[in-house]
């Protein structure tokens, strides 16, 4: 991806919006911009779980020296999950960091951001889509019209749903949409009181490692544009940049090295229990990690994607209008 060509004006902070597993830990307060010269700043981020880049920079202390070097430290802050409530604690200067798709990204952007995107990872042709049960008797999107499917409101599971109806010129309303948290969802899909589930990889691998359900449709057939985003507080970017490159830096390195050998970067801290991924689900992980893509700074044929999801998401009336995704973008390679 090529860098932007210029530097893009970072929004104010606004909507002060409590979010209470951030809000309660006393070392996110620490982490406030600011301070004298030669402190160390403390960058709050979600905590990462037992996968992924994050948490593998966790426990072998590969992040801790990265940021370090640019004199700062992390504290881990609440739990990851889904972007909206994340980017209500950076509104609300409880959090510093966090990762979302551009789909949710541009619902949250609609509603006074104070935070600005600096990566960008391509779209996930594998391991988003449409979930069915196996034996459901569904085997094309048009068998869906009549049928109710789980979706996140104005998110990746959304987005997926209209996406998949669009292609083939099904009106939306041909199909209930079932709106859902996405760690709510298993049960119910699996209960058989939706009939399908829009949603992405970090729900998707149980319910396919179990063998008990499949992608109808994935993000290559659905022709998904939803990307995976880094945002940052708008006012740390602007008091720590070289924090924010240093970030980048080590998340790029080392999505590269996840693609290389997923399996390094799974069951990182436990091998057993409810986060650990084992079995059929682990091998169904591997592969989607695989081929995945890298954490890479934003270009501008991404940023043309982004207008076609803005676009398209005002035309289905998800938003209110379109949402300028351009205006909260950093060019994170000329920081410094």
């Amino acid at each position: 991806m090529r860098p932007l060509p210029a530097l893009t004006a970072l929004t104010a902070l606004a909507a002060l919006v409590t979010l209470t597993a951030c809000g309660a830990d006393p070392a996110a307060d620490s982490g406030r911009s600011g301070g004298a010269k030669g402190d160390t700043v403390t960058v709050r981020i979600p905590d990462p779980g037992n996968s992924g880049v994050l948490a593998r920079g966790k426990q072998d202390g590969s992040l801790d020296e990265a940021l370090a070097a640019v004199g700062a430290k992390v504290a881990w802050t609440g739990s990851a999950g889904p972007f909206a409530p994340a980017a209500q604690a950076m509104n609300a200067d409880q959090l510093d960091f966090a990762t979302g798709s551009i789909t949710s990204g541009i619902t949250s952007l609609s509603q006074n951001p104070g935070f600005a995107f600096f990566t960008a990872t391509d779209p996930d042709p594998v391991g988003e889509g449409i979930l069915v049960r196996e034996g459901s008797g569904i085997g094309s999107v048009r068998d869906l019209v009549g049928r109710k499917v789980a979706v996140n409101k104005g998110g990746t599971g959304e987005y997926l749903l209209l996406k998949a109806l669009a292609k083939e010129g099904i009106p939306a309303d041909r199909v209930e949409r079932v709106y859902l948290r996405p760690d709510q969802t298993a049960a119910v899909f699996n209960a058989g009181q939706v009939d399908a589930w829009a949603v992405w990889s970090t729900y998707a691998v149980a319910e396919i490692g179990s063998g008990k359900a499949r992608f109808l449709v994935d993000g290559k057939a659905i022709g998904s544009d939803n990307y995976s985003l880094n945002a940052v507080r708008s006012d740390f970017a602007k008091e720590h940049p070289a924090i924010v490159k240093a970030l980048y830096r080590y998340l790029h390195d080392n999505s590269a090295k996840e693609r290389k050998d997923p399996a390094a970067y799974l069951n990182v801290f436990t091998d057993a229990g409810p986060t650990a991924v084992t079995g059929k689900a682990k091998e169904v992980q591997i592969g989607f990690t695989r081929e995945g893509g890298t954490v890479d700074p934003i270009g501008p044929e991404d940023i043309a994607r982004f207008k076609a999801v803005a676009g398209f998401y005002a035309d289905q009336k998800v938003t209110p209008g379109t949402v300028d995704v351009a205006a909260h973008l950093l060019d994170v390679e000329s920081l410094s």
